[in-house]
């Protein structure tokens, strides 16, 4: 195990234990990274253009758009020089004309993590034979369904969710949440909203520490975690989008999203206790509706260096993606902060329910 991979855990699991002690800020922030090339290529700038499977986790209302009676979608990324992997899978159904259906599933995981908790047996020597390993996994579950309206150009949308959180034996939470989105077609203007953990998402935490575990946790000054519950808060996502077409065969595709947290200050753009506003914006260039550029902007973050100066980042993500018939492949090269880029990979595939 790369000590990057042992450090990285660490921090992971830092974070999960405070996150029980204090305000639920970050909670089950893994349902942050998203889902998609297409969507990553455009830095998340995706809840008003999600027109297909994906849509069951990025704006459920957006279902509405597949062309097919069944679709599916997976993607594969890793994180950390691989020491964190990032799997979807996706799967969207139309029931008739004006209602689809959606299942969602994720897994965000750091595998084969070094268990050094009884390194040192009762004598107080290392024995490097009673190291084991485990895995830190972030499971979520989702159905969705879409629905049209009957005002002209709405699409309504809703998500239940399932979450399952695991840290080797040591612990394991389940988590329940709602989600609810909508989209609206005016003219050549398209406009969403999102509320994800519309009712908050619990998550209920259970430990099952050893005795010698616990006594490693005294000796080196950590508390030991209790049973409780992490409660994720609501997050408004609010949406606008146009495309315009320059000739029969080239377009430009342009969203912009802002996100609305009310969990405390956060570092982004607009921030202050009650609320933090984080806007991001992407383009997508199409040619024929078979080949497509993408571009975005997002995270926008201030920090201090260690001479005290401030400085403004952001961060930019590209993509591309091609498509041949039925089968769609996309490509992001995501940049998830200080210069940490991740290739993503993701392949959709349409299919058409036989007429009898």
């Amino acid at each position: 195990m790369k000590k990057k991979n042992f450090l990285f855990v660490v921090i992971s699991l830092s974070v999960c234990l405070n996150a029980l002690a204090q305000a639920p800020k970050y909670s089950n922030e893994f349902l942050s990274i998203g889902v998609g090339a297409r969507a990553l290529g455009m830095s998340n700038s995706y809840i008003t253009s999600a027109n297909d499977v994906t849509a069951g986790y990025w704006n459920p209302a957006g279902l509405l758009g597949i062309g097919n009676q069944h679709q599916v979608a997976l993607m594969h990324s890793e994180y950390f020089a691989g020491s964190a992997k990032y799997d979807y899978g996706g799967y969207a159904k139309r029931i008739d004309s004006s209602s689809v259906i959606g299942f969602t599933a994720i897994r965000f995981g750091a595998d084969d993590i070094p268990n050094t908790t009884e390194l040192i047996d009762a004598n107080g020597n290392l024995n490097y034979n009673r190291i084991t390993t485990f895995s830190a996994t972030d499971f979520a579950f989702i159905v969705s369904y879409a629905k049209t309206t009957k005002i002209p150009g709405l699409h309504l949308g809703a998500n239940a969710k399932v979450i399952r959180r695991r840290i080797g034996d040591f612990a394991g939470a389940w988590g329940f949440g709602l989600d609810a989105g909508a989209q609206y077609d005016y003219k050549k203007w398209k406009f969403a909203a999102m509320v994800r953990d519309v009712t908050s998402t619990f998550n209920a935490w259970t430990f099952n520490l050893s005795d010698k575990t616990k006594a490693v946790f005294i000796s080196t000054g950590n508390a030991i975690p209790e049973n409780s519950v992490e409660i994720t808060l609501p997050k408004l996502l609010l949406g606008g989008a146009r495309k315009f077409d320059f000739t029969p065969k080239i377009s430009l595709l342009a969203e912009v999203n802002l996100d609305a947290t009310f969990d405390g200050k956060r570092n982004v753009v607009i921030k202050s206790k009650a609320m933090s506003l984080d806007p991001h914006f992407g383009l997508e260039a199409a040619y024929m509706n078979l080949i497509f550029l993408r571009a975005g902007l997002g995270n926008y973050q201030t920090y201090t260096d260690i001479s005290g100066k401030e400085i403004k980042t952001i961060q930019p993500n590209i993509g591309l993606g091609v498509r041949i018939k039925y089968v769609t492949i996309d490509y992001a090269l995501a940049n998830v902060g200080d210069q940490l880029y991740s290739n993503v990979f993701s392949i959709k595939l349409d299919i058409n329910r036989k007429v009898k």
